[in-house]
């Protein structure tokens, strides 16, 4: 909860990552509040009140999650949104051409990022998502300490500049300090 206020302020690419990590951990804990309890809510070795404010808030997530139905897979509805903007943003930059650091990050990340498409039989809706799947996958793997070839690490390397510039534009677009 805490973490997810303060990415969404500061770095949407990596709010969105965390969000969809906490729909996995959810699922994980089989949206039993016990289990939410005792595998999320107590490590972070709050006071009682704080607690129940996590608590409260990864409960009312995975109320969510199952009356939009992504209990075994998909996102929540506003997070999907998120990604939606964040891809239309990314569009507007590359047709805009505004910002030539970002256009020079897509045309050199663009082959990887239509391969990635390819791959997965477009099943990310845009670009912006195939990006942010790779970057949670390769994430996936560290966590369980996966080989990750260099091919992989380099690409999601290439994914990663070009998601940060995008985030950190879009917050700044948010807070009125860009315009195309």
């Amino acid at each position: 909860m805490i973490i997810a206020h303060e990415l969404r302020k500061t770095n949407i690419a990596e709010y969105i990552l965390y969000m969809w990590q906490i729909e996995d951990l959810l699922r994980a804990c089989l949206f039993e509040p016990d289990k939410i309890y005792s595998q999320l809510v107590s490590r972070y070795r709050a006071g009682e009140e704080i607690s129940k404010e996590i608590a409260s808030w990864y409960n009312n997530l995975a109320a969510v999650m199952e009356k939009e139905q992504v209990r075994e897979k998909g996102h929540l509805q506003v997070i999907t949104n998120l990604v939606n903007d964040l891809n239309e943003f990314h569009l507007k930059l590359i047709e805009v051409q505004s910002d030539q650091e970002y256009v020079r990050l897509y045309l050199s990340n663009r082959d990887a990022i239509i391969e990635f498409l390819e791959k997965s039989g477009n099943s990310p809706g845009n670009e912006v998502e195939a990006c942010l799947n790779a970057l949670y996958g390769v994430m996936v793997l560290k966590l369980k300490n996966a080989e990750i070839s260099d091919l992989t690490r380099k690409t999601a390397e290439g994914f990663g500049r070009l998601i940060g510039h995008l985030s950190a534009r879009y917050i700044q677009f948010e807070n009125d300090d860009f315009e195309f």
